[in-house]
């Protein structure tokens, strides 16, 4: 599925407006969150996930203090 989507001004923010299809294959209505997740594409946008949410914050906390050792590992 490919939307155009249009970016608008509310106030001194942006919405985008998703339509009732979008809505449905997300599964969320309007007042529950989304959350985005930067990809090599993009972003991948999807209903909140407290689970996701904690485990990206613990790789990111992992990968800073770890950087050196995952560099070393990388090569």
């Amino acid at each position: 599925m490919s939307d155009r989507l249009k970016i608008r001004p509310i106030g001194n923010s942006a919405c985008v407006v998703l339509s009732k299809e979008m809505l449905a294959e997300l599964g969320v209505e309007i007042g529950d969150e989304l959350q985005a997740v930067r990809t090599a594409k993009g972003f991948e946008i999807s209903a909140f996930d407290a689970d996701l949410d904690d485990a990206l914050r613990w790789i990111e906390k992992g990968a800073k203090r770890y950087r050196n050792t995952l560099r070393a590992l990388s090569k």
